[in-house]
């Protein structure tokens, strides 16, 4: 399977026969300076309503929507979302957020969306095992640097990618991605938007693999 960073939490996912998912498509304003989102796409997944998270008309062709709790087939990839927090106060100040976990090519993609908050072993156990991990990083709207290096502790997944983190196209008041990156071993800095993963060529010990948005 093919990854490729667009920007803020917005993935382009590609499948061996050419399957094309949609994380997270942001609309472009109140900080957003990326590119819009022109990308088509077959399945398209949200993890809450947030304008920077949720713009799925920028979209071009049909896609499937993929949102809220509970596990949907869509052109034979099994999502299950799993119900989480944007705030780390039961919703209270940001609402809710969709974990979702698939598999695609025999890789196992954890999309966390706008986490708020560690996860409770109950959830962690509904995740289960994880080959590739988008986290965000920034803080503030989401778990922080010292949060996300948690749950990778908790999760330990074969391969993060952060997201959702500082850049000079994210005027947020978050965190750039060196907060998360301090102190960490196995980091790769790609210099490019988009990677290849093979399931059988996984690293044994977590690696961090640092993305450029594409837009």
């Amino acid at each position: 399977m093919k990854l490729k960073w667009l920007g803020h939490s917005c993935f382009l996912i590609t499948s061996r026969e050419g399957l094309r998912i949609v994380t997270d498509p942001y609309a472009v304003g109140s900080g957003i300076s990326y590119a819009p989102v022109n990308e088509s796409a077959d399945i398209v997944t949200v993890s809450h309503d947030h304008g920077d998270h949720s713009n799925v008309s920028s979209l071009r062709g049909t896609p499937e929507l993929v949102k809220g709790s509970g596990v949907k087939s869509v052109r034979g990839i099994e999502f299950r979302g799993i119900a989480t927090y944007h705030d780390g106060a039961q919703g209270k100040h940001r609402g809710h957020n969709t974990l979702f976990c698939f598999e695609v090519d025999g890789v196992r993609v954890c999309h966390c969306g706008d986490l708020g908050h560690l996860l409770s072993p109950a959830q962690a156990s509904d995740v289960g095992a994880v080959d590739l991990l988008l986290v965000p990083v920034g803080g503030t709207f989401t778990i922080d640097a010292a949060e996300a290096s948690e749950l990778c502790s908790q999760l330990r997944p074969r391969v993060v990618v952060p997201m959702h983190f500082k850049t000079p196209k994210c005027d947020y008041p978050i965190a750039g991605v060196e907060s998360f990156l301090e102190g960490k071993k196995n980091v790769e800095s790609a210099e490019a938007s988009e990677r290849e993963f093979d399931a059988e060529k996984l690293p044994g010990a977590t690696r961090i693999v640092v993305l450029e948005p594409a837009l």
